[in-house]
């Protein structure tokens, strides 16, 4: 029994031996018939070797073989077409067989070559073969970030090879590419790219909402926006991380001190920005936040450096914070206003009216005499209407 056992293995080694010897075999063949061909014929021989069903265990082999000559040719050859097409064949076919052994290969011909087409084929490669190698994510990581600092010194770049690299390193799925990304966010490329760009962003796995609030706490102003705006249009956040997110970011541009009027114009574009997305989200936890934009942007209004619809959005951001700090605001606003009124008769009737309406909203009964006071003021009727259901909304 057991020498039967022992001559049923061998005959079974054997016969795998000899398959694997067959398939060395015609790799060698293809490999020979590759080496001699001329150029325009090795692309051919890819070709048919990819629709031999008999090929298939060795195509990774015989695409890195061809890998290997294009990057050795690379000096006298790096722009003839006959090569260029021989590269894009072998690049795409070397990430479809799944052979992670071109790896190095690939990226030295990236490296070597600058035509588009090619430099494309390679991405998608590196992108498929390159999942969980910290070398290939650092190699596209820091291209990526190569090119922006170029696009940014007024130096033309190749728009499909930043696009390939975006979708590479969407697909490799590291967060260690979340800067690099959010750099190219910033680099005020053209919106197609900046639309892939954003949603690489979204699809990579990672702790992105602290990589965002990193940005916003660390980073120069426009940096800060830029990454406020990814989390607000960012669709991977649930409304309450928003909150946390156009919080901080509130919180952030009030108590920075810009150095410039660029820096300024940043950190007030985040300040209305993130009191906006506040009052939209009903973010509560910002109230403090909420009522110190609320006074800061009245001192503006009155110095004549926001205009009135500012003023009116801090107004109904307080609104919508439902408290009694908020009302207690807005209610001696309010009465600022009816004293006004009551002297001068001069009121503007769109910020009286969104006091009126915000005070409504929160229903803290402290603000009934503030109210009921519109009553005995030359306000007119659509005024008047607005505080009667204000002080039917409040709570007793």
């Amino acid at each position: 029994m057991n020498n039967g056992k022992k001559r049923v293995t061998f005959a079974l080694v054997a016969c795998l031996a000899s398959a694997v010897f067959a398939q060395e075999l015609v790799l060698q063949s293809y490999q020979q018939n590759f080496s001699r061909a001329d150029l325009a014929a090795k692309a051919e021989i890819l070709q048919a070797a990819a629709a031999d069903e008999s090929a298939f265990s060795y195509m990774g082999e015989l695409y890195e073989f061809a890998l290997q000559f294009v990057l050795q040719n690379a000096g006298i050859l790096e722009e003839d077409p006959q090569m260029l097409r021989l590269a894009g064949i072998a690049a795409r076919g070397a990430g479809n067989a799944g052979n992670k052994a071109s790896l190095d290969t690939l990226w030295n011909i990236f490296s070597g070559y600058r035509d588009s087409l090619t430099r494309v084929e390679i991405l998608g490669a590196l992108g498929v073969l390159g999942k969980g190698n910290s070398q290939v994510i650092e190699n596209l990581n820091n291209y990526l970030s190569g090119q922006n600092r170029l696009y940014r010194s007024g130096i033309v770049v190749d728009y499909p090879v930043i696009s390939a690299c975006v979708a590479a390193l969407a697909e490799l799925g590291d967060s260690s590419s979340f800067p690099a990304l959010f750099s190219a966010l910033t680099t005020d490329y053209p919106e197609v790219i900046v639309l892939e760009v954003s949603g690489a962003l979204d699809l990579i796995p990672g702790n992105f909402k602290q990589f965002l609030i990193d940005v916003i706490l660390k980073n120069p102003p426009a940096e800060k926006l830029a990454a406020f705006k990814a989390g607000m249009n960012s669709g991977r956040f649930t409304p309450a991380e928003r909150g946390q997110l156009a919080e901080i970011a509130l919180e952030q541009s009030l108590g920075s001190s810009p150095d410039n009027t660029e820096d300024n114009a940043a950190l007030s574009a985040l300040r209305y920005a993130s009191a906006l997305a506040i009052t939209w989200l009903q973010w509560t936890r910002a109230g403090a936040m909420a009522i110190r934009h609320f006074y800061r942007t009245q001192t503006d209004f009155q110095h004549g450096l926001a205009p009135r619809e500012r003023f009116i959005e801090a107004i109904a951001c307080l609104g919508a914070m439902g408290s009694s700090d908020a009302s207690m605001a807005l209610a001696l606003q309010l009465g600022l206003v009816n004293a006004q009124t009551e002297k001068t008769g001069a009121y503007d009737e769109d910020i009286t009216l969104a006091l009126v309406r915000a005070l409504g909203a929160i229903g803290d009964k402290a603000a009934f005499d503030y109210l009921l006071y519109i009553s005995y003021l030359s306000y007119p009727e659509y005024i008047q209407a607005a505080a009667k259901e204000a002080l039917n909304r409040l709570k007793w």
